[in-house]
């Protein structure tokens, strides 16, 4: 990330609950087909661990290694759960995206999972994986559309949290509706159209349990993370304002038929 560029949502309780429930299967289905066992493996920014391991167990006679930001007390976290998991192939390192520790041609896949729509530069942040990327190899990005997001009922105040996270997330150097842009930004950074594979990927929320855990977690995130610092300090928002925001979330948990799709694109880039 550049210097001007700050990760909005933090590593907050709030936050980690819901990055601790990502999965390969559920977060990188788009990938799985081009993985074999002896690659080489880099995850930008891997927070809590969970998908990372989970490439580990699938590349038994590879190598993953997983990056997140220096100063980041995740990477505990991270390898507290590699442990855990009795999982040994992972490397976990920190630097920076916009300029990767690492020679060219150095891993076989290089993996991002909801990053470029936190940094400052995610055409530099590309030019980067396609840098460390062997001849032949892949780079694969899989970010959220926030304006692409769809819920019901229609909740008073949900399209107002929306509006005010677009708000937030900009004014913190990143763009919220990465999804949709990621092809354009590939061929920026040097890809081919014709090297480009897109999809979209789905979490869907409706059942009781769903609505309580994706409700909770942003009615907490929206007051106790560093999502509620930088709405505070941008002047998206009041303290009072987010309790409200937050309030919202609870109620549109507590609906009968409550239900809530995120839409994600997915890039597959060959190098």
């Amino acid at each position: 990330m550049s210097a001007d560029t700050v990760y909005t949502h933090g590593h907050h309780e709030s936050v980690l609950r819901s990055h601790s429930w990502r999965t390969a299967k559920n977060s990188a289905a788009y990938l799985l087909p081009y993985l074999k066992p002896n690659m080489s493996l880099l995850d930008i920014g891997c927070g809590p661990g969970t998908i990372t391991a989970d490439f580990a167990t699938l590349l038994p006679e590879g190598h993953v290694t997983a990056l997140e930001i220096p100063d980041s007390d995740v990477l505990d976290k991270a390898r507290a759960y590699a442990a855990e998991r009795g999982v040994t192939n992972i490397t976990f390192t920190t630097g920076n995206a916009l300029a990767l520790p690492f020679p060219d041609d150095t891993f076989d896949v290089v993996h991002a999972h909801q990053v470029l729509q936190h940094v400052g530069d995610p055409v530099q942040m590309l030019k980067e994986m396609r840098r460390v990327t062997k001849p032949g190899g892949i780079v694969a990005a899989r970010d959220a559309d926030f304006s692409g997001m769809i819920w019901y009922p229609d909740v008073e105040g949900l399209e107002g949290w929306r509006q005010g996270y677009l708000k937030v997330t900009r004014a913190n150097g990143g763009e919220p509706d990465a999804g949709r842009r990621l092809h354009v930004w590939a061929k920026a950074a040097g890809f081919s159209a014709q090297d480009l594979t897109l999809s979209a990927g789905t979490w869907c929320y409706y059942t009781p349990e769903q609505r309580a855990w994706w409700g909770g977690v942003w009615a907490d995130r929206t007051v106790s993370s560093h999502y509620a610092d930088s709405a505070l300090k941008h002047g998206v928002y009041t303290k009072e304002q987010l309790q409200g925001v937050a309030e919202v979330w609870r109620k549109w948990a507590a609906e009968e038929d409550g239900w809530f799709t995120l839409i994600h694109g997915e890039l597959i880039a060959k190098v």
